[in-house]
């Protein structure tokens, strides 16, 4: 498995038994505090790896920091965030590399293995999957409220809070029969990557809008502008796979996560107990959707009638 199926990690066979995954991700600072930085760019990228249903190994650093402008005591605290999160995960950050660069820069390459049988795609769906969502959405909005000065004093640190959670459920959601497909969504947003799925499979979905998890005040923030570029992007190129929707729906779906949850295929058979499991860990557990056969030349998102 590779790039060719736009999953979340690379997948080798090792031997009859196992595959081993390799995933990378880094970005440049989306909050201001260096050590949450660091927490956040590494539970992003280690999600790659939860979401293939596999367990990480190993990760090693990347980091580009910028050496004239900024002190190596910060870069090392945005280290500290990104090994601490491999300690509480249970692997090591072992090492890694640094460059000289005009802006920060920091993530993680991944290394881990999943027993093949359990291994999780992105394009497996099937017909009458139930689609569940871990985290809720308006991350993006959120960072661009703090960036513009116009959060609320209630809401600072929600969205911080979300991109920290881990997504290791997805190892042990691999293992339940039914679990058809897996996959995280990040910068191309709900639809984005709920469209990859449906490309994979060959089926439209149907999404309950009330369903979808939120941050709060969304509303509030998006009558503010608080809309982030990437959100505009992702409705450009998915637009014409989109029904006619609200402003708000559309910022919402097409809002750019970090770190955000899995988005999760699950057979109707198979829905209590992962509705348990997530329940049990504390996550968003609500049924927000459903795999449909595909109705046009190109599989779309359409909306229910509730």
């Amino acid at each position: 498995m590779g790039h060719h199926t736009r999953d979340d990690a690379a997948a080798v066979v090792l031997n009859e038994e196992y595959a081993l995954l390799s995933t990378t991700d880094f970005f440049m600072p989306i909050v201001d505090d260096p050590y949450d930085f660091g927490r956040i760019a590494a539970t992003n990228a280690i999600s790659d790896i939860y979401a293939m249903g596999g367990t990480p190994l190993v990760a090693v650093a990347i980091l580009g920091w910028p050496v004239a402008s900024l002190s190596a005591e910060v870069a090392n605290q945005v280290v500290n965030g990104g090994r601490d999160v491999c300690q509480q995960l249970g692997f090591p950050l072992a090492g890694g590399h640094s460059i000289d660069c005009p802006e920060p820069i920091f993530g993680l390459a991944v290394t881990g293995t999943a027993l093949r049988k359990h291994l999780k795609r992105n394009d497996s769906g099937q017909v009458g999957d139930q689609l569940l969502l871990t985290k809720p959405l308006g991350v993006g909005i959120h960072t661009t409220a703090e960036k513009q000065g116009k959060l609320l004093p209630e809401h600072i640190g929600c969205a911080t809070a979300v991109m920290c959670q881990p997504n290791n459920i997805g190892a042990l959601l691999a293992t339940v029969a039914g679990v058809n497909a897996l996959t995280d969504v990040t910068g191309f947003g709900l639809a984005g990557h709920l469209l990859e799925m449906c490309d994979g499979a060959g089926l439209d979905a149907i999404l309950d809008i009330s369903k979808i998890p939120e941050l709060p005040a969304l509303e509030h923030y998006i009558s503010l502008g608080c809309v982030p570029g990437g959100a505009t992007r992702n409705l450009a190129a998915n637009q014409d796979r989109l029904p006619a929707l609200s402003t708000h729906a559309q910022s919402i779906l097409c809002d750019p996560q970090t770190s955000g949850g899995l988005l999760i295929s699950a057979s109707k058979q198979a829905l209590p107990k992962v509705m348990r499991l997530l329940s049990d860990s504390g996550l968003e557990n609500a049924v927000i959707g459903t795999l449909a056969p595909q109705s046009d030349q190109k599989p779309q998102i359409l909306m229910s009638a509730t």
